[in-house]
C-alpha cells in the first residue's frame, strides 16, 4: 500500500467516525442536571478488588440464614506420624431459615470433613466431623476446612492444627 493510499484511508475513516452529527435539529443542549446524572451512573465500572475465591463461590441454596460455631479452630496437640484423629465442630443455626450446608471441603487429602446432609432448623445444632490423617506429615501442621452454606458470607473457614512427631527411620 502506498503512502498516499494510507493517508487517504486514514482521512476517510476520520470523517466517517467523527463524533459530530449532522442531525442537530433533534438534539437539545446539555444542561447541568444532565452532567450530574451522567456522573452518577457508572457504566462498565471496574470492581474495587477482584477476589478469585469469591468469584468461584457458588450461589447459596435457598434463603439466607446464619450459622455460629462453638469454636472455629481445634488443636490436636502432639500426635505421632500416621495417627488419624477426629474432631467434631459444633454449630447452631442462628437465623430464621433452614440451614443448608452445600459443601465441606478440606485443604488437602489428609483432612476429610463430613457435613450433615439434611437441613438444620432455626435454633437447632449440628456437627461437622473432621478427620485428620497425619501419614506423611511432619512437625507443625495447619489445615483448613471450607464450609459453604446458605449464609452471608457463603463460606466459613474452620482450622485444625497439630504438631506431628515424625516416625522413626528404620
Amino acid at each position: 500500500m502506498s503512502r498516499l493510499t494510507l493517508v487517504a484511508t486514514i482521512f476517510a475513516c476520520t470523517i466517517l467516525f467523527s463524533c459530530g452529527s449532522s442531525e442537530t435539529s433533534n438534539s437539545k443542549p446539555i444542561t447541568e442536571s444532565d452532567k450530574t446524572e451522567a456522573a452518577e451512573t457508572a457504566v462498565n465500572a471496574k470492581p474495587e478488588k477482584f477476589d478469585p475465591a469469591k468469584a468461584q463461590a457458588q450461589e447459596p441454596a435457598g434463603p439466607l440464614t446464619g450459622m455460629s460455631f462453638n469454636e472455629y479452630s481445634h488443636d490436636f496437640g502432639v500426635m505421632d506420624e500416621g495417627d488419624v484423629e477426629t474432631y467434631y465442630f459444633e454449630f447452631t443455626n442462628t437465623g430464621a431459615e433452614p440451614l443448608i450446608l452445600d459443601k465441606c471441603k478440606g485443604s488437602c487429602g489428609c483432612t476429610v470433613p463430613q457435613c450433615p446432609k439434611k437441613p438444620i432448623a432455626p435454633g437447632e445444632t449440628g456437627t461437622i466431623e473432621v478427620k485428620f490423617n497425619s501419614k506423611g506429615k511432619k512437625n507443625k501442621q495447619t489445615k483448613k476446612v471450607t464450609v459453604t452454606a446458605n449464609t452471608d458470607p457463603a463460606q466459613t473457614i474452620l482450622t485444625i492444627t497439630a504438631n506431628v512427631t515424625p516416625a522413626p527411620v528404620n
